[in-house]
């Protein structure tokens, strides 16, 4: 019995490769669509495999598993809502994630409008995440977003933007299964795909050059490295207020020492090394803050350095998400979760506080290397509840 339309987003890859025949054994009716996100080649790393590759190969998987290929031009979308932000908030000092972006305003908004105009009935992806339903308290079907199979491979992370009515249309594959039967599925079915590498960079952008990149709209501007001391950087204790241990430590003049020169704070981040071109020091230099009105970059030695750590964060009022509203505290109230800040980043065990000024997450030990603009994402469990822009 035919269990309804799905529409693949092919993409060359091995994983929706494996998700296509999945669905199609599950008896559905499967068809496949390729994005085309990005036609430039400004910044981008020579030997990275362009979208005219992908397609050829999303085509000869298509053929092999005899499905329909259709290809959509999404490139106008893609530079207006996740482009030109990165744009935006690396001008800012701010560090942003566009793969999260991406799957929010792409994938699973335009890509899943195209696909449903198609009559598709779910939109299926190559993701390594799971997704559940369960009946809510008025007895209407609840989507829970669950961590991939394969701990080495979860996926659940870049999607902590999308909605109850996203992950109602969504379907993945692969979730259940572990990488390398992944690849086993491909190579016994003799899919071009089934060897290729996974892809890398900026989603449907690829790897780049990201100094390169960013001035496409960026200019360079010279200005000083400075070298903060160990306590120079030194952030709020914990029994400090939730707003001073969420707090960057203050920019103070005359506060450390010039070391260097930089072609421009806004093409940094925090936590990074390379780049800095300081050596001569017993330990290498981090970046620990960022001051894009006075064009400074703060680092410090080693990565042990106190800037590096925070106890917290704060998410500002409207920047917060719930995959699962009803899990919401109430203003006032707060909550456990597992909490990461990154992709791949261990669940730490933290605090979540509601409050008038916005969302609070108070680690249980401070962190390293939070960054403004990336996303927090709090989980109960393998389930992703919510998520927020790191002020």
């Amino acid at each position: 019995m035919e269990k309804g339309k799905v529409i693949v987003g092919l993409s060359g890859g091995v994983d929706s490769s494996v998700a296509a025949n999945l669905l199609k054994q599950e008896g559905y009716q499967v068809e496949a669509l390729f994005m085309i996100n990005w036609h430039e080649t400004e910044g981008t790393l020579s030997g990275d495999c362009p979208w005219e590759d992908d397609l050829l190969i999303a085509r000869l998987v298509a053929r092999r598993l005899e499905i329909p290929l259709e290809v959509v031009d999404l490139s106008g979308a893609y530079r207006e809502r996740v482009v030109n932000y990165m744009f935006a908030e690396y001008e800012r000092g701010r560090t942003p994630n566009p793969d999260v972006l991406c799957n929010r305003e792409i994938k699973f908004a335009e890509f899943m409008d195209a696909a449903l105009a198609r009559g598709a009935d779910y939109v299926a992806t190559g993701h390594y995440c799971r997704k559940e339903t369960i009946a809510g308290p008025d007895g209407r079907p609840v989507y829970r977003l669950l961590a991939g199979a394969d701990p080495a491979k979860d996926q659940s992370y870049f999607l902590c933007q999308l909605s109850q009515g996203q992950l109602a249309k969504a379907l993945f594959p692969v979730g259940h299964l572990l990488k390398p039967r992944v690849r086993a599925i491909a190579e016994g079915l003799g899919l071009a795909t089934a060897t290729r590498k996974d892809s890398q960079g900026i989603c449907f952008v690829g790897k780049v050059d990201l100094p390169t990149f960013l001035q496409q709209q960026l200019r360079p501007k010279t200005g000083p490295i400075v070298e903060l001391l160990a306590d120079a950087a030194a952030f709020a204790p914990r029994g400090a207020s939730l707003e001073e241990q969420a707090a960057d430590f203050r920019f103070a003049p005359g506060m450390g020492r010039v070391v260097g020169t930089h072609p421009g704070a806004h093409f940094f981040t925090i936590g990074q090394r390379k780049g800095l071109n300081v050596g001569g020091k017993p330990k290498p230099l981090f970046v620990v803050g960022i001051d894009t009105a006075a064009n400074v970059v703060y680092v410090g030695q080693g990565q042990d350095h106190p800037g590096l750590f925070r106890p917290a964060l704060r998410v500002e009022p409207g920047q917060e998400h719930w995959l699962r509203p009803e899990r919401r505290p109430e203003a006032g109230q707060s909550a456990r979760f597992l909490c990461r800040i990154r992709y791949r980043q261990a669940l730490q065990a933290a605090t979540l506080h509601v409050r008038g000024q916005g969302l609070f997450i108070a680690f249980d030990e401070p962190q390293r290397g939070i960054t403004p603009g990336q996303f927090a994402a709090w989980y109960d469990g393998e389930e992703l509840i919510g998520s927020g822009t790191i002020a």
